[in-house]
């Protein structure tokens, strides 16, 4: 690497800088205006919302890698073709093709750091913030959410719980058995469950129905071991949203539906949208190189940045639309989530080609 590559470099790092000082404070206001929707004097307190959204910080620079990459692109080599540097380092046979490639390696150390943090980093911190709130949610006696956070099947068997005390014990556990025929077999309530290791479970407070030749037998009974069919991750771990997941996680838990016949789609697409979005951040960077020598002696950065963002939120919305709407309809998982990030990058190499052939 030659002193011009590592002076565009050290420029392109310094725009992703300035683009992160930028956008990460702004969504980080959204973000926190959302928690404190949900703050009560109960339950969950403003401060720990606060704590909440601070945890969520390293999520938040992944979600928004490909808007950094493409606005720090256009930073970093805006202002070097502001002041006529750019042109400077071409007439040395610097071509438009050669500043591409310093770019792409700088996309490329951008998007490994982006992997790791949100490998090792992102994932764990979100988790135990989401952890964080709904204990805290979990504690408010007026809290009006019933909806059951924890779904499980094995062959016939069905099995929900409700919710999760302070403890991480399960709440209001229900277990479903049916016969092959599809009709059910006996039903089973637990008021709650206490976990004695990963594959058995305590029910306590039981009340039970059978039907035996269509006739119901109901019974009651204190205490009743029951043989876990939930995966070896914890139950805090289940209780995540997708987008939460680790690989390893998202791995494990997709051989687990599986294994069980059990819709895995939504954690596939989790899964392969964490290198759709390396993809995207990729091809964002070098869509950056047409704003920058659409008009190297236009001083007008402020109006390529606003025509960055317009172009970054909407390549951002797309690429949420078409994703959800794959999840919807159930679509091929690989085309859904890598499809739109390799168009915009056979486009942004299209462009960057077409200037390269222009005369200097």
């Amino acid at each position: 690497m030659n002193i011009f590559s590592r002076y565009l470099m050290r420029n392109i790092f310094i725009g992703f800088s300035a683009a992160a000082g930028l956008l990460i404070p702004l969504f980080t206001t959204f973000n926190l205006v959302n928690e404190l929707d949900d703050v009560s004097s109960g339950g969950y307190h403003w401060t720990q919302a606060v704590l909440v959204v601070l945890m969520t910080l390293p999520r938040s620079f992944i979600d928004l890698g490909p808007f950094i990459a493409l606005l720090g692109g256009i930073v970093g080599l805006g202002q070097l073709s502001k002041s006529m540097e750019l042109t400077a380092i071409r007439t040395t046979g610097f071509s438009i093709f050669r500043i591409s490639m310093v770019a792409l390696c700088a996309g490329l150390i951008l998007t490994i750091s982006l992997g790791v943090v949100d490998e090792w980093v992102a994932s764990p911190l979100q988790q135990r913030a989401l952890q964080i709130k709904n204990t805290a949610i979990a504690l408010d006696e007026s809290s009006s959410s019933t909806g059951n956070i924890l779904w499980a099947r094995k062959g016939n068997e069905f099995v929900t719980v409700k919710s999760l005390d302070e403890h991480n014990q399960p709440v209001g556990v229900e277990i479903f058995y049916y016969r092959p025929d599809r009709s059910l077999e006996s039903y089973l309530y637990a008021s709650n469950a206490t976990v004695l290791d990963g594959k058995v479970w305590m029910l306590n407070h039981i009340n039970e129905k059978k039907w035996v030749n269509g006739e119901e037998i109901t019974g009651i009974k204190e205490r009743l071991q029951w043989q876990s069919i939930f995966t070896s991750m914890t139950l805090q771990e289940l209780t995540m949203p997708s987008d939460s997941f680790s690989i390893k996680q998202l791995s494990q838990y997709i051989t687990y539906l599986k294994n069980t016949g059990q819709p895995s789609i939504e954690f596939k697409i989790a899964l392969w949208q964490k290198l759709g979005r390396a993809i995207l951040a990729l091809a964002m960077i070098l869509l950056a190189i047409p704003f920058t020598f659409s008009a190297p002696r236009s001083p007008g950065l402020g109006s390529r940045l606003a025509i960055g963002v317009i172009v970054g939120l909407l390549t951002y919305i797309s690429y949420q639309i078409i994703v959800n709407v794959g999840l919807l309809f159930c679509l091929n998982v690989e085309m859904v989530t890598l499809a739109p990030p390799i168009f915009i990058l056979i486009i942004a190499l299209k462009m960057i080609y077409q200037f390269d052939q222009r005369p200097l």
